[in-house]
């Protein structure tokens, strides 16, 4: 199963009022394995980037003057992402704007759905975490994800950090799977596989705690200030 991760920067908020992509960042996933395989390119909007978007990504006009159009690599990027499902964190915004660029070119390049599959994580993680935040920065903290090198975001980093969010979301208890491909584990949807225990399995051990144990939760217990479970 092949998989692109990917994000963009662009100059605005919105391609309905003009706006453009300026940089397009994707990693390879196999089998849900990173393969070094990516696409990376900057690419000259032909328009003024607007500054709340510079605050974001840190891309300039002047950075951009030299870099190629859309239309000047749309083949290698089309290329690159034919047949295999995007993963995206907040999908609409990306591809509404690949659309976009793709229709600026005429209707014979199509859409991105003429090419790929989608996976929102954002929407993923709404589902797996309902009424918690559930931006990539909060899921990196969530699953223990170092991302302390981002200080700016960039769709090629951004799209190295989404790979091991999304990994780490979808890949259950990988570790206790006895050699097992983790791929098993999870649909193409990224929807997470239930494996049943057999009926005539033993039952497992329960321990419980002694008295010695418990007294000294309770001590733990009460010299926190703040514990919710008082």
């Amino acid at each position: 199963m092949r998989q692109i991760v990917l994000d963009t920067e662009t100059t605005g908020l919105e391609p309905s009022e003009g706006h453009r992509i300026i940089e397009i960042g994707c990693v390879e996933l196999v089998d849900r394995k990173l393969t070094g395989n990516h696409y990376h390119q900057y690419l000259k909007p032909n328009r003024e980037i607007d500054e709340g978007a510079i605050e974001v990504h840190g891309i300039t006009n002047e950075f951009l003057e030299d870099k190629p159009l859309f239309e000047d690599v749309a083949q290698d990027f089309l290329n690159f992402v034919d047949g295999a499902e995007l993963i995206i964190h907040n999908a609409p915004f990306d591809i509404g704007f690949l659309d976009h660029e793709l229709n600026l070119l005429g209707s014979s390049k199509g859409s991105m759905s003429d090419y790929c599959s989608v996976l929102d994580t954002l929407t993923l993680a709404r589902q797996m975490h309902p009424g918690q935040r559930n931006s990539l920065d909060a899921l990196c903290k969530r699953y223990d994800i170092d991302n302390t090198h981002r200080e700016l975001h960039g769709a090629l980093l951004d799209s190295e950090i989404l790979a091991d969010v999304y990994l780490r979301m979808t890949g259950g208890q990988t570790s206790l799977t006895l050699g097992r491909q983790a791929s098993t584990n999870t649909s193409q949807t990224g929807e997470i596989k239930i494996r049943k225990l057999s009926a005539e399995r033993a039952p497992l051990r329960v321990i419980k705690a002694s008295d010695e144990e418990l007294k000294l939760h309770q001590e733990k217990i009460e010299s926190l200030s703040d514990a919710l479970w008082k």
